[in-house]
């Protein structure tokens, strides 16, 4: 994909504030608001932009707990890969899913209301899930930097 600098500012302002107006996002970056919509549809439909949404903040909503797993599996081949991808897109409280390279094959990033509720998510979810080998857990102490989307010139 390619940008100009008025795209470029467009997705800028939208991933710092996804609410703005068409008229307000328009007016900050020197275009009228009916070609600034367009602009915004086109960068939707080419799949730059793929959803909007309200940044919660966990504690608020009785997670106050995060733990990063970084699971191994026993078999690398395609079919077992998306049985997990599937298996934790059925846990709620797993948020990220990344596949690595290297020893660990994937991390997740699990959000609990605590100790006791994560364990059981460890314990009847993924330990025991069909090809996992074993999962290490650590859990956060505090989060320093967590932002949302890509940085943009």
């Amino acid at each position: 994909m390619r940008f100009d600098d008025i795209d470029v500012r467009i997705l800028g302002l939208l991933q710092d504030n996804g609410r703005m107006t068409n008229v307000e996002l328009a007016e900050r970056v020197g275009l009228t608001a009916p070609p600034c919509l367009r602009r915004v549809r086109a960068l939707e439909q080419q799949g730059a932009i793929t959803g909007y949404h309200a940044a919660l903040e966990p504690g608020a909503l009785g997670y106050n707990l995060t733990v990063f797993a970084m699971v191994s599996l026993k078999s690398q081949a395609e079919s077992d890969l998306r049985a997990f991808e599937e298996l934790v897109a059925g846990i709620p409280e797993v948020r990220e899913c990344h596949m690595l390279n290297g020893e660990i094959d994937f991390i997740l990033k699990i959000v609990a209301q605590d100790l006791q509720s994560f364990q059981q998510i460890l314990t009847t979810r993924l330990t025991t899930a069909p090809n996992v080998e074993h999962v290490k857990t650590s859990l956060t102490i505090r989060t320093s930097k967590a932002l949302p989307g890509v940085p943009v010139a």
